[in-house]
């Protein structure tokens, strides 16, 4: 089921621009971070490339997960997105632009505190549109017995994290994360800094990685012992001076922000890397040695499992005890329809964006006299007119002294999949797809009777001011 307490979309209230090389291109860019329109999602777009190409911050657009996550289309790629995902959804940012001109997000300090301090100085603007935070139906694994990474999603009432990390290092030992809440991941998580082994530097730079890393950007841990002349060769490269390995075997004397710094960074890792799942969803995750890769499987099983059961979960609650938002008698002051074509019997939800009605579908109904007699089907054509008129309630202007009528202009993607007989209790759901231009709204019908789905089709239809004189 999805969570029935009511959350809404966040934007930023203004636009944040940022600037950095990235870790593994060593290329200065910058990026624009714009507020955005609702159910928009995280959009990344590439203004250095012919035609501006945009890209969906979503699983599906995944192309790589090499020492961090990019995604592509038709060859357009950002990479090394995890730590700025992280730090929208630590910011709780549903909706946001995000124009770059290169194809690696820069990597600042290696964290993502410098993008949380640039998030919350723009601030954060409630959008009029729901939230959808989804619940699991139930335990959600992954497993990797060559890489030793176990990963589980345990349905809770709630978003918290625990990532426990083992390298087999003297230096890291056995390290555990832990997040209870997002609004601690500004101080508790964005802070911790990436890292890696020393013994890993230079095969990232033989694959051509890591250019723009800094041994001030990244913790290296020194695991192993390494002569004068392998830090001398790695001070080089860096272009700095007294490089050296501390006590604690962190290289060039790196203070830890964190005694589990690294641990708190792959929590961090997971944050940004299941927010590519598309869906906001309530869980209890579990994580034992992450990875990129692991993290984007597991989201890729997350993401099929509330597709699965997201038609179970989009029905809207239905108490025939609890009072309407409008009666029939308030439906009649909004909509021009009256008996035999008035097709709702209440509203129970409403609001700027979408709306949920009630039909009471009798054998009185006087359609049933003529259509299919001694085998009551409702007809098809009345169930889209039945979703048109609860489209009303959004489309059609409230408290107003004018009147209107709305007009089809056309029906896509309609279909039928269960026949509605006498009886039956049809719930009408509406969501606005795009914001009404010029008396222009399309919105997305949805019919339920139980928890099937009887009918769907996007309906877009013509607001039209009523002479006076009518």
């Amino acid at each position: 089921m999805k969570s029935r307490e009511k959350h809404y979309q966040h934007t930023l209230q203004s636009p944040v621009t940022i600037s950095g090389a990235g870790i593994h291109t060593g290329h200065s860019v910058t990026m624009n971070i714009l507020p955005a329109e609702i159910n928009t999602g995280i959009i990344f777009k590439r203004t250095d490339l012919e035609g501006k190409p945009e890209i969906k911050a979503d699983v599906d657009n995944v192309i790589e997960t090499n020492r961090s996550t990019t995604i592509g289309i038709n060859g357009a790629r950002v990479s090394t997105i995890e730590h700025l995902m992280a730090s929208l959804v630590g910011m709780q940012i549903d909706n946001a632009l995000i124009e770059i001109d290169g194809e690696e997000v820069p990597i600042l300090d290696g964290s993502a505190q410098v993008f949380i301090q640039h998030l919350a100085e723009a601030g954060r603007k409630q959008q009029s549109a729901e939230k959808i935070i989804y619940n699991l139906q139930h335990n959600i694994t992954f497993l990797d017995a060559e890489k030793k990474v176990e990963m589980v999603a345990l349905p809770y009432d709630g978003y918290r994290i625990n990532t426990l990390i083992d390298f087999n290092s003297p230096v890291l030992g056995t390290q555990h994360a832990a997040l209870a809440d997002m609004n601690d991941f500004a101080d508790e998580i964005a802070p911790s800094r990436t890292f890696c082994f020393f013994h890993e530097l230079e095969q990232l730079l033989a694959h051509d990685l890591i250019k723009g890393g800094d041994i001030n950007n990244a913790i290296v841990v020194v695991d192993r012992p390494v002569d004068d002349d392998q830090v001398n060769r790695i001070s080089k490269i860096f272009n700095k001076k007294d490089v050296k390995v501390s006590e604690a075997g962190i290289l060039n004397n790196l203070t830890l922000r964190f005694p589990n710094e690294p641990a708190r960074h792959k929590l961090l890792d997971v944050v940004g890397d299941l927010a590519l799942v598309g869906f906001s969803f309530n869980a209890h995750i579990i994580a034992n040695r992450p990875g990129h890769a692991s993290n984007i499987q597991f989201a890729k099983k997350i993401r099929e499992h509330i597709k699965k059961y997201k038609h179970r979960q989009d029905i809207p609650v239905y108490d025939p005890n609890k009072p309407p938002v409008l009666d029939i008698q308030q439906v009649e002051n909004t909509l021009p329809h009256r008996y035999p074509f008035l097709m709702v019997d209440k509203i129970i939800e409403l609001s700027d964006t979408h709306v949920v009605g009630i039909k009471n579908v009798t054998y009185n109904e006087p359609f049933f006299q003529g259509h299919f007699p001694g085998n009551s089907v409702m007809p098809g054509v009345l169930l889209a007119e039945a979703l048109a008129q609860v489209g009303g309630f959004i489309a059609i202007p409230r408290n107003s002294p004018d009147k209107y009528d709305t007009y089809f202009l056309k029906i896509e993607n309609c279909k039928f999949k269960q026949k509605v007989v006498p009886g039956d209790t049809l719930i009408l759901k509406m969501e606005l797809l795009n914001a009404i231009r010029r008396g222009i709204c399309e919105m997305k019908g949805t019919v339920y009777v139980g928890d099937k789905i009887v009918t769907e089709a996007v309906l877009i239809a013509q607001v039209v001011k009523r002479p006076q004189n009518s």
